[in-house]
This record gives structure tokens, C-alpha cells and sequence, in this order.
């Protein structure tokens, strides 16, 4: 027999608490256009215990998730192991994690210690709390289809590139036939709201979840997030704004919305859970002077293209400075990396976040594949495919953070970019990391 329930519990940040997302805009939040959540998904079936928890925060490091992991078993027994925690990745929350942009770093400036203690205790308490109040329930998952040409988004390097256009939904209802809660996953940057913001907000999950509520009255509503290191609204969207995330998350949850019509309803769920670590791979950047000397290239080529194109309404001539711009930001953190290996700070990050935790949940026919950082999409495609199972999800930012993006080969030789410029890690850890996920999946089958 199945029990289950869906909590949440606001973790917004107190006024003037710096927002993370966007180098060289230093935001302090004047408030919350919306609250950012720590929502859970709890399920029981028949002694087995599986908590899904998912943040509207940029990321949140290993350190905090095993510090959670160990107040829930303490306080109601769950293990740890059964326990997953991710971030939506919204870049208007505030940092809750390691810093890794150049000016911070150059300024010796860390995360907030106590709004980092303090959603520890809050996440913990909202899992005991929705173990405490669990139902009698039973759970349906499925999915639907919102690709690029539904207007939304997709790939940022290489318009019309590959992109996930699935909308993953698995939700829980009583014995009453109400729907209590659900999960919708899907695969695209929440950078709708730009450095202008200087308010919190979950940007355009905000919305899937306020779709959702709405036609499901009294449903407690949570959003993952897939492989979208390279999935983005760049070439897709009609503007940089609320109106424009609203737009986009209220398409999504419309989408995520038809799975009720065909869904199919169990109270028994065969669940299992297994993890695997793996060792952090990395790559060389070169010297501080030479990169400081990259830097000062590719901020000369960006000013350029700025002082031609910074005012012009043309998407196209946008493109021109903002891709100099996130090229200049890549080469930034390349430096940035370099200084705090320095400081030894660059250690500390690492030794937070490492060996890299891969965690696989088995859910009736449904397996999610829990992994840190930002993965490009052709990875999650690639598990989607392989992992054979009904429904596979892809949980990016979990239980960790990397230090930059999982890129492709492939993308390294075909022009590199800010993805491949930002990240520390070797042009095969995604295929490694991705080989170590199909390995952890074969234990739960």
C-alpha cells in the first residue's frame, strides 16, 4: 500500500541578501516578486521511503546535503541514501552555495554561512514534515510535449540544435480521487529575468507551478530541472521579462496539465534507490598572466561590439555583443579558478562538492537519474534513451554542484564558448559521468 504527501516550505531570503546568477551585477534583493520553495514529494510503499525535494535556488552544494540527510534520519528515520535534493536553478535566488564568479573571488567574498544553516534546518523539516502527514495515496507519471516550437526555448549555442522537448509529470492523489501534489520536470535555463531584477523570484517555474495550481485547486506543485547547461529562451524568446517568463511557464503547464487526461492511476510502487560517486576530472587553464591577458582581448572585442550594438532593438545584432560578452564571462571564470587555486579557496569548493554523487530512484516504471552541475542536453537524451525504462527523468543540480559545465566533446572543437570556457572539467567527464549514471541505473532494475 502506498502513502505519500507534498509539503513545502518558503526558504525566500531576507532583504539585502546579495541574489547569485549574473557576474558584475552585484544585486542585493529588495524583496520577492514570488517565493522561492523548498517543496517535497514524500512516498511509502510498504516500509520503503523516498523523499524528492526541489529548491528554488541557483544550486546547493554536497556539504548542505549531507548535513540534511543526517537531521532527517535523525529526526524521522528516512535514509539518507533515499533522500534526493535539487535546485531549479533560477538566477534570482540568492547564493546559498560556493562562489565562483571572478569579482568575488578577486574580493575574497563568500556564501551567507547562516542562510545556508538555516534552509539546511527548513529542508529538513519540510521532508519529517511531509513523512508525518502522509496518506493513503496513489500515483500516476507521464508526459507530453512543449519542444522549440512551441515559442519556449531550446539550444543556446546553435539555434534549432538538439533540445528535450518532454515535459515530465509524476503526481500523487487521495483516496477521495483528489490530486495532492505534483512534479514537472523540463529542460531549459529559468533566465527570463535578467540582471535588471533586483527582487527574488523563481522566474519562469514560478509559473508552471501557478498554472498547475489553478487547475488543480488545493495541489502543492514542485518544478526540476533537466540537462540544460545548454538549453536556454536565447534565440526563442519574445523579450526579457516578467510578461515573457509568465508566457513560457504558463505553456508549460498547460502541457504538463494534458498528462491527466490519460493517466493511469496505481497504489502499489515498487521503489528502489542506488548511488555511485566518482572522482572530479579536471583540465589545465594556463597561467593567471595568460589568461589575464585572454581577458583583456575578449573584453576589448565586447566593448566594441557593445559601443555598435548595445542599444540596438535588432535580435541579431543583440546576439553579437551578448555572445562576446558570455565568451569574455567564460574566459572570467577560467581566471577566476586560477586565483582562488591561489587562495586555496578553489580546493575548499571542490572538497565541498566531491567525489561527484550519481543517485538513481526507481518509482513504479519511472527512474530519475539525480546528478550534479549543469549537463548539456545530449547527455540527458543520451540516458533517456538508454536507461530502459517507461519514463526517465533527469535531475541536473542534484545533490551538488560542478565545477562548470558538463560539456560535450564535441562542443569544445566546434567553436568552445562561455559553457566550455567556465567549466574546470575535462572534455570526457560528461561522457564518464554520464557511463557511471547507466551503471547506478542497473542497480535498481
Amino acid at each position: 500500500m502506498l502513502k505519500a504527501c507534498m509539503t513545502r516550505t518558503d526558504i525566500t531570503p531576507p532583504e539585502g541578501l546579495e541574489l547569485g546568477g549574473y557576474p558584475h551585477y552585484p544585486r542585493y534583493n529588495k524583496g520577492a516578486h514570488d517565493p522561492l520553495y523548498a517543496t517535497c514529494m514524500y512516498l511509502n510503499n510498504d516500509g520503503y521511503e523516498v523523499a524528492i525535494v526541489t529548491l528554488d535556488l541557483l544550486w546547493i552544494s554536497k556539504k548542505h546535503v549531507i548535513a540534511i540527510r543526517k537531521m532527517v534520519e535523525e529526526a524521522c528515520g528516512i535514509p539518507g541514501g533515499q533522500i534526493m535534493i535539487s535546485a531549479t536553478h533560477t538566477h534570482s535566488g540568492p547564493w546559498a552555495s560556493g562562489r565562483i564568479d571572478s569579482d568575488d573571488v578577486e574580493a575574497g567574498i563568500k556564501e551567507p554561512v547562516e542562510y545556508g544553516l538555516d534552509i539546511e534546518k527548513k529542508i529538513a523539516a519540510v521532508i519529517a514534515e511531509a513523512k508525518e502527514n502522509a496518506f493513503e495515496a496513489s500515483f500516476t507519471v507521464g508526459t507530453a510535449m512543449c519542444g522549440a516550437e512551441s515559442g519556449v526555448g531550446g539550444n543556446r549555442r546553435r539555434p534549432g540544435g538538439p533540445h528535450d522537448p518532454l515535459v515530465s509529470v509524476w503526481a500523487i492523489k487521495d483516496t477521495a480521487d483528489r490530486i495532492r501534489g505534483v512534479m514537472v520536470n523540463y529542460t531549459l535555463h529559468p533566465t527570463f529575468i535578467h540582471e535588471w531584477s533586483e527582487v527574488c523570484t523563481a522566474d519562469y517555474p514560478c509559473y508552471v507551478k501557478l498554472q498547475l495550481e489553478e487547475m488543480i485547486p488545493g495541489a502543492v506543485i514542485g518544478f526540476t530541472q533537466g540537462c540544460a547547461g545548454n538549453q536556454s529562451s536565447r534565440y526563442y524568446r519574445q523579450g526579457e521579462s516578467f510578461d515573457e517568463a509568465e508566457r513560457v511557464g504558463r505553456i508549460i503547464g498547460k502541457a504538463a496539465y494534458t498528462v491527466f487526461e490519460k493517466a493511469e492511476w496505481v497504489s502499489d510502487l515498487p521503489m528502489k534507490a542506488a548511488s555511485s560517486e566518482m572522482e572530479l576530472e579536471l583540465r589545465s587553464f594556463g597561467t593567471e598572466e595568460e589568461l589575464r591577458a585572454k581577458c583583456a582581448e575578449l573584453e576589448a572585442v565586447y566593448k566594441d561590439l557593445w559601443a555598435k550594438y548595445g542599444t540596438s532593438t535588432n535580435r541579431d545584432e543583440y546576439y553579437l555583443w551578448q555572445n562576446a560578452n558570455l565568451k569574455l564571462l567564460g574566459a572570467e571564470d577560467q581566471l577566476s579558478y586560477i586565483l582562488a587555486m591561489k587562495k586555496g579557496d578553489q580546493q575548499r569548493l571542490m572538497d565541498e562538492d566531491a567525489p561527484v554523487e550519481i543517485q538513481v530512484l526507481k518509482i513504479g516504471e519511472m527512474c530519475i537519474i539525480g546528478m550534479p552541475g549543469e549537463l548539456f542536453v545530449e547527455y540527458g537524451l543520451f540516458l533517456k534513451g538508454m536507461a530502459g525504462f517507461k519514463t526517465v527523468v533527469i535531475h541536473s543540480l542534484a545533490n551538488g554542484i560542478l565545477p562548470g559545465y558538463a560539456y560535450t566533446p564535441e562542443s569544445l572543437v566546434s567553436g568552445g564558448g562561455y559553457e566550455t570556457d567556465n567549466s574546470c572539467l575535462s572534455e570526457e567527464f560528461g561522457i564518464h559521468l554520464t557511463e557511471k549514471a547507466l551503471e547506478t541505473v542497473r542497480k535498481v532494475k
